[in-house]
């Protein structure tokens, strides 16, 4: 396939001839025999013009009067004419004077594929990494524990970890547990407090009604999801921050951490008021969030809702921008995935109001646009 094409399926076909053929045949069999039959656009030669069909591979096996094997088909066009290409190929009756027989094996999702083995790979760099670095984090550990205890400490009466600053700071960070006061603390982070389980313990609420700026910081997983909404039923969240998803706080570098409490920590060194998160509007689209976020996570797709949070399309984010060149009368935007500056220049070209997602990238202006994340919505 050419360079500017990315196989997304392989159309997978086993086929039989009563009579003996060559690859050539078969090949040829498949381009002229299905020429014309679905219209122009379908046109397998247009097709791998546009970079949208690969190189067809076959591979032949003879008998003495027979002729079998498969073949494979790489496409970058989208499933149904996956679908419509395969059906094609099955109505093929001859190659040459010889009857034949062509039979879909599998449609194969190279994307899913690919997932797969990222995620095995990157299993097997967190293990070596792990194993490597081992003694080195035994002794970084040390180093808070024991070389600098004064860092680390406890409070209240169920003697909950915490980190010094906590005592006299005027804003404090609310972790879930022990690990993830030790991280802070290494990336420079002192007024840090471990909750240490859901039930919130009574001390933490009367520390909170103390300070000017409460920060809620819980893991990115479905367990740190109902922790948030455990706090926020007792306390009162000046910000509520998620790691990535999938991701423990004990588990971020100093780097990510910085840069998602920097803007924070920027805003009260400025004295800029804590933004709201319990206001009508936020309240209004946390409701549209929460019908449309369980089908929509994890499925790298884009969904648009008019004014009356009917669906206007629902199509893979890769495609989302292009479809909204040709689209309006859309208020929502919601996407499995990264509020991106190329895509806020389409949602603004399409009138959007406000585009929802998990992650927000550094943008010098929304254009008047709201954005969120499902976490700033308490969703996750």
């Amino acid at each position: 396939m050419p360079q500017s094409g990315i196989v997304k399926y392989h159309v997978k076909l086993s086929y039989e001839v009563d009579g003996l053929v060559e690859r050539a045949d078969i090949i040829g069999a498949i381009f002229g025999q299905t020429e014309g039959l679905l219209g122009p656009e379908m046109n397998l030669n247009e097709l791998q013009r546009v970079s949208k069909v690969g190189r067809i591979e076959v591979i032949a096996k003879s008998t003495s009067n027979t002729t079998s094997g498969n073949a494979v088909i790489p496409m970058s066009t989208d499933i149904d004419t996956c679908a419509l290409i395969a059906a094609g190929i099955e109505s093929i009756d001859k190659v040459g004077p010889f009857d034949c027989k062509f039979n879909l094996d599998a449609i194969d999702d190279v994307r899913a594929a690919k997932k797969d083995d990222i995620v095995k790979r990157a299993k097997e760099i967190k293990q070596k990494w792990a194993t490597k670095t081992v003694s080195e984090g035994e002794t970084m550990l040390n180093d808070v524990h024991q070389g600098d205890s004064g860092k680390l400490s406890s409070y209240g009466p169920s003697k909950l970890t915490c980190s010094s600053g906590v005592f006299n700071s005027n804003w404090i960070i609310l972790v879930e547990g022990r690990a993830d006061v030790i991280n802070l603390l290494r990336a420079g982070y002192d007024n840090v407090l471990a909750i240490e389980g859901a039930k919130i313990d009574e001390s933490i609420k009367e520390l909170c009604s103390e300070k000017d700026t409460v920060v809620a910081f819980i893991d990115g997983d479905r367990a740190g999801g109902f922790i948030l909404k455990e706090l926020k039923s007792v306390v009162t969240l000046d910000y509520e921050l998620q790691a990535d998803t999938g991701v423990e706080v004990e588990e971020l570098t100093p780097q990510r951490l910085d840069e998602i409490l920097q803007p924070i920590v920027d805003e009260i060194k400025n004295g800029k008021p804590t933004p709201s998160l319990k206001s009508e509007d936020d309240k209004s689209i946390a409701d549209v969030a929460s019908k449309i976020f369980p089908n929509l996570n994890e499925t790298l797709e884009a969904v648009a809702l008019d004014g009356d949070q009917n669906e206007i399309f629902k199509v893979p984010i890769s495609e989302v921008v292009s479809k909204l060149s040709s689209q309006s009368g859309i208020k929502y935007l919601l996407l499995d995935g990264i509020i991106t500056k190329r895509l806020l220049e389409g949602a603004k070209n399409a009138g959007i109001e406000c585009v929802i997602g998990h992650r927000v990238a550094k943008l010098t202006n929304s254009d008047g646009m709201t954005l969120k994340t499902f976490s700033d919505l308490g969703i996750s």
